[in-house]
């Protein structure tokens, strides 16, 4: 009881917090918005795989008074590979602040997740992946904002515009600042000991709940800082212990099961639908908790999914059964610790 009386009072600090922080309205809400992007959208898409020069380019949400300047690139890795995406994930980077009242004020830098390729049932993909972030919201107090977009993609070099669907995602100091806390930058690698135990499982029983095998809060690659597709936020600027990880990039999941999705070396699995538990073991009482926890948000959890505009209804049934694989998973404690803790990570 005094576990979920905690949980509910951070949740609405959170929200609270959210509420009241000045200058953000890109992320103050759900609902579907609409912006343009007008610039060398095929140069950049063609060039991805070799090249995130950025490029100059306007943004608008509807009206010439809320169109700003902006450089443009595309980012990520497996994404930027043509064989993979042939539309890469975009950097927008603001060159004039925005000023009130744009849809975009206190914005800096933002990361926008694209469609990857044209078929119909990659929006799909993207509106699952934007559901996990959703998911996220629900379990913790602390976690990325996105916020679902339209995008008209006018093309400066001669290409017919496009219309897709997007999410643009939080910026992680953002992130940070409204938990009242702060993003650390740290090097290649930090100690199992530096993390908050109970967020850390969280992120696990998460990324499990997910089928995502695709991350580290421990580690990133060289010359990244850590960690692999996760965040970590401290109490202070210079915090160096009881570190918060927020997970994000969530495409290679079961959950979300792009078609170019697979498992990482080493880990025995055929497919990212099958899932496989990669919390530390010394985290496991807190898993056991976390799990606990999950179970009395099943509902909650599930009624994100009625909640994803554009969702078809077979796309809905498969990711709520996929889901509830998960909720059968961690029945029960012992449940968990038969099915989830034997592949710990010591």
């Amino acid at each position: 009881m005094i576990r979920k009386l905690c949980f509910a009072l951070a949740l609405s600090v959170s929200s609270a917090a959210l509420a009241a922080e000045p200058g953000k309205p890109l992320f103050a809400g759900n609902e579907v918005i609409h912006v343009s992007i007008t610039g060398p959208i095929s140069t950049i898409a063609s060039r991805a795989q070799d090249s995130t020069a950025p490029q100059a380019a306007t943004i608008s949400s509807g009206s010439a008074a809320d169109t700003y300047p902006i450089m443009i690139s595309a980012r990520g890795h497996a994404r930027r590979n043509t064989e993979v995406c042939q539309f890469p994930p975009l950097r927008v980077d603001f060159t004039r602040a925005p000023a009130e009242p744009s849809l975009f004020r206190g914005q800096k830098r933002l990361k926008l997740v694209t469609h990857c390729r044209q078929p119909a049932g990659f929006q799909q993909h993207l509106l699952l992946e934007y559901a996990a972030y959703r998911l996220y919201q629900v379990l913790s107090p602390i976690g990325f904002r996105a916020r679902l977009t339209t995008v008209d993609y006018i093309d400066t070099k001669g290409r017919s515009p496009m219309t897709r669907l997007g999410f643009f995602l939080e910026d992680a100091s953002d992130a940070a600042r409204r938990a009242g806390m702060y993003e650390i930058k740290t090097g290649d690698r930090i100690s199992v000991s530096q993390l908050n135990p109970r967020e850390a499982a969280r992120v696990a029983m998460f990324e499990y709940m997910l089928g995502n095998l695709d991350w580290s809060t421990r580690a990133g690659a060289a010359g990244t800082g850590c960690c692999h597709n996760a965040k970590l936020i401290g109490s202070t600027k210079a915090s160096n212990s009881n570190l918060s990880p927020i997970p994000y990039d969530f495409d290679y999941s079961g959950f979300v099961d792009a078609p170019y999705a697979i498992p990482p070396e080493g880990i025995p699995v055929s497919t990212v639908k099958r899932r496989f538990y990669r919390g530390w073991c010394v985290h496991n009482g807190q898993a056991i908790a976390i799990a606990a926890e999950m179970r009395g948000q099943r509902g909650a959890v599930l009624a994100v999914l009625g909640q994803i505009p554009q969702m078809d209804e077979r796309t809905r049934r498969g990711a709520a059964n996929y889901l509830e694989g998960f909720f059968k998973d961690i029945a029960t404690d012992q449940d968990v610790t038969a099915k989830l803790l034997k592949t710990c990570i010591h």
